[in-house]
């Protein structure tokens, strides 16, 4: 019998995003069950993807009566099955799954940082937040923060020791698919038939964003740079590919209404292949407050498109500014401006940077690398533990 993998993470949006085609590729080698909360959709990723799944309510609040019993839940299911790596991934999933895993005796307990919500909570949120990463880490047998400087935050903040943290590879949770993400797929005469059915002017230079369009995401200082570089550059366009989450983080009803009712905003809610969209844009904005590795980036660099990102952690590794983008300081909308109406009005820069893009991606970041890598890691973790 192969030895049993089980992947946890808070909602199964995560298992399909954030760590796509992984859990396929290690049931070659494991016994792997994928938990999140979410029934229907967790068992339509397990379907989709060939591995088990078992049921775990979550929430991503701060709920201590529903994380009890998710955790007991959870004990008993490690009891019963016996795996030898509990490998978790988002902060609650992290710490009922490192606490479970621990109290149940699992051998190996690994943990993934892929970005830290607490950086933008203050007061005994703040607080909260930080002891849960202390504890998490503390229960895990490896942590894993996908990035250097997600590791430096991790170290500077003593959440952790160095000998417990790990980054794999250059970074990220999961490589990127270069295979699939290809501007080759995509013809001339295409790009123009899906700006056509985005009713977005031919002509125009079209900036991306690819996300949740919530406040931490940087949506505010997106919209309101936009506004003012629309009103005096009419060959602009701003395509928001993701979903609104007004209850979670919402972004201000000005940005809301401005969002809805701007003639050169176009939005296509949630998407699950965003392809299509990067192949139709010309740079990506990415103005994100906390990130750990961001996909997103990776995704438009491998699709040749220059990105514009703030200076945090990921997002100034997978960037070099001037090289394949631009970086600019966090929450700076003028920053943020001034470096959209660069891309805008020098083409030569632009096609420099968009030159470079894809390359950067294809030599760091390949899926199948960081998959290999992973492998060798479980097996290494395992062979520690004397399994």
């Amino acid at each position: 019998m192969p030895p049993k993998l089980i992947r946890i993470t808070t909602i199964p949006l995560s298992l399909e995003k954030l760590l796509e085609g992984q859990l396929t590729f290690m049931n070659e080698h494991f016994e792997v069950t994928a938990i999140a909360a979410e029934k229907e959709r967790l068992e339509k990723y397990g379907h989709d993807n060939g591995v088990d799944t078992f049921h775990l309510e979550m929430t991503r609040e701060i709920t201590p009566g529903q994380d009890l019993k998710a955790l007991f839940k959870l004990y008993q299911y490690f009891r019963k099955n016996k795996p030898e790596i509990v490998h978790t991934h988002t902060p609650k999933a992290g710490i009922v799954g490192m606490m479970a895993a621990k109290m149940a005796g699992v051998p190996v307990r690994l943990h993934t940082v892929a970005g830290m919500p607490l950086m933008e909570t203050t007061g005994i949120k703040r607080k909260i937040l930080e002891q849960v990463e202390r504890l998490t880490y503390s229960l895990a047998t490896k942590v894993y923060p996908n990035s250097e400087g997600l590791k430096k935050i991790i170290l500077d903040h003593n959440f952790s020791g160095p000998e417990k943290l790990k980054v794999l590879g250059e970074g990220s949770s999961n490589g990127i698919d270069t295979k699939y993400f290809n501007p080759e797929y995509f013809t001339a005469e295409q790009k123009q038939k899906i700006r056509q059915s985005l009713e977005i002017p031919a002509d125009d230079l079209v900036f991306i964003f690819v996300g949740r369009l919530v406040k931490d995401k940087g949506i505010n200082e997106l919209v309101q740079s936009f506004k003012r570089l629309s009103a005096e550059n009419e060959n602009i366009s701003l395509l928001l590919v993701g979903p609104f989450e007004q209850e979670l983080d919402p972004i201000t009803d000005e940005n809301f209404e401005e969002i809805k009712t701007h003639p050169k905003i176009f939005t296509t809610g949630y998407q699950v292949d965003v392809r299509p969209y990067f192949a139709a844009a010309d740079v990506l904005v990415f103005p994100s407050y906390r990130e750990g590795f961001p996909n997103v980036v990776m995704q438009a660099g491998a699709m040749g498109l220059p990105s514009i990102v703030t200076d945090i952690n990921g997002c100034n590794e997978i960037i070099r500014d001037e090289e394949n983008g631009l970086i600019f300081p966090v929450k700076d909308e003028q920053a943020l401006l001034l470096a959209m109406k660069k891309l805008a009005t020098n083409v030569q820069l632009r096609k420099k940077l968009a030159a470079n893009s894809r390359a950067v991606i294809t030599q760091k970041y390949e899926r199948n690398i960081f998959w290999n890598l992973l492998l060798e890691e479980y097996k290494l973790r395992m062979k520690e533990a004397g399994l």
